[in-house]
């Protein structure tokens, strides 16, 4: 160092040159998945599609109070601003919010139209965002009927939607959330041609989650991408094996990809994936959650 350089001098080139590094690695990150990057992408929506599995179901070492704590873990991992639910029952539903305190819910019991069965209830971040109005619907040839079914399906099945207004992007969208039927396959048609109808009377963007029971082929999938809804996984992944999101509490990859985000084309698709989270070989649900970060 010349030692007739000036202290001043040399913390004004020092600070130049953070400043410098600072901002070429904001540059950087910006082009990458980093927390970061996201982090300065705040507007961005972290969308999770799970289904946690019946919270009654008798699976053994695999029953809810085993697993519960791994669903949270899982859930706090990604840290979405909104999470479509599938196969949640209330006192589930419960303990979610109470070591989730930051979020709140829509949605009502599919038996009863208020806490008795299965939801498929949406939770949004109840600082970031305003709920404008929610309903839930029965996937009947009478939709407004509490626990109506039709098409064939044993099961009731349900969609639960709201419209939110979104405080740091200063705009209003629909988010649905959807469970179809395990076995009948003219139900899961009919469902969605009317989930399509129904979608199609909104005019803001729209975000649909869903356990969908079928894969990208099958009809039912084809009717909502005819809608003008793109599946935001496939945006950014081509398909490939393994991509099955039913595992059956054992990790297992095989089978279709059957649970869904779905979105209108106004969001802008920056990521997209399939959790495989597992804690000391035990998985959160006998699904894989799917997640994906949406710009509008």
């Amino acid at each position: 160092m010349n030692n007739n350089m000036k202290p001043g001098y040399v913390q004004k080139i020092i600070s130049v040159l953070y400043h410098f590094a600072v901002i070429t690695f904001l540059i950087i990150c910006s082009f990458t998945d980093s927390p970061l990057a996201q982090s300065v992408q705040e507007d961005n929506l972290k969308v999770m599609t799970f289904n946690i599995r019946y919270g009654t179901a008798n699976d053994g070492a695999n029953s809810w109070e085993f697993r519960k704590e791994n669903v949270v873990k899982t859930i706090k991992e990604f840290t979405p601003d909104l999470l479509g639910l599938q196969e949640a029952l209330k006192f589930q539903i419960d303990e979610l919010m109470h070591e989730m305190p930051d979020y709140a819910y829509v949605g009502v019991g599919r038996d009863d139209g208020k806490n008795m069965g299965e939801y498929s209830c949406i939770f949004y971040l109840k600082n970031r965002f305003l709920v404008d109005s929610t309903e839930t619907f029965w996937f009947s040839e009478t939709p407004d009927i509490v626990a109506s079914k039709s098409w064939g399906n044993n099961i009731t099945r349900i969609c639960t939607w709201v419209r939110l207004y979104d405080k740091l992007s200063d705009k209003d969208f629909y988010f649905f959330n959807v469970h179809l039927d395990h076995e009948s396959q003219s139900s899961r048609e009919k469902s969605t041609e009317l989930l399509v109808r129904v979608m199609n009377e909104r005019t803001f963007p729209i975000i649909l989650t869903g356990d969908f029971n079928c894969g990208d082929e099958n009809p039912a999938i084809k009717t909502i991408l005819s809608s003008g809804l793109v599946d935001t996984y496939r945006i950014v992944n081509e398909k490939q094996l393994n991509e099955g999101t039913f595992n059956s509490f054992k990790g297992e990859t095989e089978g279709e990809k059957i649970d869904f985000i779905f979105a209108t084309k106004n969001f802008l698709v920056r990521q997209s994936k399939i959790m495989r989270t597992s804690y000391d070989g035990k998985f959160p649900s006998d699904h894989f959650p799917v997640t994906a970060i949406l710009h509008d």
